[in-house]
């Protein structure tokens, strides 16, 4: 007794395809979503050319693997570039920032303060409340240099004239 005697095999085909569809959203992993595709489609060829059911599986699997397989090589060819890079990169968005020096650097190794967080950094050796420039990152541990003394005071003339014209 087969299950299916009162369905039409093209609405099965359609609702496979629209579940494998909804999957795909719950279930990001940009695979699902070419079964569903030649899901739809066999269940389309089967309502306009009544096929048996082989014929089905072997249009659906055919399907599958050429829509698979084309839309992998499209983005490998053309990847998806993001407009936010470093966005869960912490560490490589502060490149190029001012800290200062919370726990003094010895040994190469030491602690700054940047906003409100307080991270490991690497570095020359430093003293306690002297300003660093932060120059990248490995892992969670910031890579440091010093801040000329010169510099710094440019930077507070700066910060000064914009408090003055606010």
């Amino acid at each position: 007794m087969n299950g299916l005697e009162g369905f039409d095999a093209h609405w099965v085909w359609i609702a496979i395809g629209l579940i494998l569809a909804a999957l795909e959203m719950l279930v990001p992993g940009v695979y699902l979503i070419w079964l569903a595709v030649a899901a739809i489609v066999t269940g389309l060829l089967t309502l306009g050319l009544d096929l048996a059911l082989p014929s089905q599986v072997v249009i659906f699997v055919s399907i599958s693997l050429i829509a698979a397989f084309s839309a992998r090589r499209f983005l490998r060819d053309s990847p998806i570039e993001s407009s936010d890079p470093l966005l869960n990169q912490r560490g490589g968005r502060l490149v190029g920032e001012m800290a200062v020096v919370t726990q003094a650097f010895e040994g190469g190794s030491g602690r700054i303060k940047h906003g409100d967080s307080e991270w490991l950094a690497r570095g020359p050796d430093l003293g306690v409340g002297e300003r660093v420039r932060i120059t990248g990152s490995n892992g969670a541990v910031l890579i440091v240099e010093p801040v000329p003394l010169i510099e710094t005071a440019k930077d507070s003339d700066s910060e000064g004239a914009s408090d003055s014209q606010a």
